[in-house]
């Protein structure tokens, strides 16, 4: 069943940090929720709190606030096997202020934070998993800080398509731009610079 593969996706990639018995596997199990997204469905609106940490297991999601002027400003991107949220409502328990949405037909397995709490009881080697990343989340938050104010836009660029080498074609070039805080012409600008400089 695509379910137990998609299940068997998450508890791999769980095992990739920490150690898990069979009965922690079956606690984490039974407290996992899969929700099959279209493309363009919001798992997450703005206004709404963050109730949940979620894992992609099939497609791509990408999160993005809108200014003032109506402008979609993407803030973080995903694809298989990474973990996309708003991170300060889950924790603060205020309202979202950034959209999730589908970018494709894209498979996400939830777990809720109060079963999240649960698990770290039934299983604290969960809780390892997430000090683990939480602290490279706060690592990636704060090199994209640093770059964003002191990095020119080659740069970053070069830097993205280095640390992310299958996303580029996977979202939209408007949504990469955005990503990169530059224009659609600029990023196609980019592209091409960095084709000739790697050729």
């Amino acid at each position: 069943m695509e379910s137990d593969n998609v299940i068997s996706q998450l508890i791999n990639h769980f095992k990739e940090i920490i150690t898990l018995e069979d009965q922690d596997i079956e606690a984490i199990v039974s407290k996992l929720e899969i929700v099959h997204l279209q493309k363009k469905d919001c798992l997450l609106r703005e206004g709404q709190v963050s109730k949940h940490m979620r894992f992609i297991a099939k497609g791509s999601l990408h999160a993005y606030y809108t200014d003032e002027k109506g402008k979609e400003n993407t803030t973080q991107l995903g694809i298989e096997n990474w973990w996309v949220n708003d991170l300060y409502s889950y924790l603060s328990g205020q309202p979202s202020r950034m959209c999730i949405q589908a970018n494709e037909g894209t498979t996400v397995i939830q777990i809720s934070k109060e079963n999240l709490e649960l698990l770290y009881k039934e299983v604290p080697s969960i809780s390892d998993f997430w000090r683990l990343k939480m602290q490279s989340a706060y690592v990636t938050l704060q090199e994209r800080t640093f770059e964003h104010s002191r990095v020119d836009a080659y740069t970053k660029y070069r830097n993205f398509v280095s640390a992310y080498r299958n996303i580029e074609q996977r979202f939209p070039q408007f949504m990469i731009a955005s990503y990169l805080g530059i224009t659609v012409e600029y990023l196609s600008y980019l592209r091409k610079k960095h084709l000739s400089d790697v050729s």
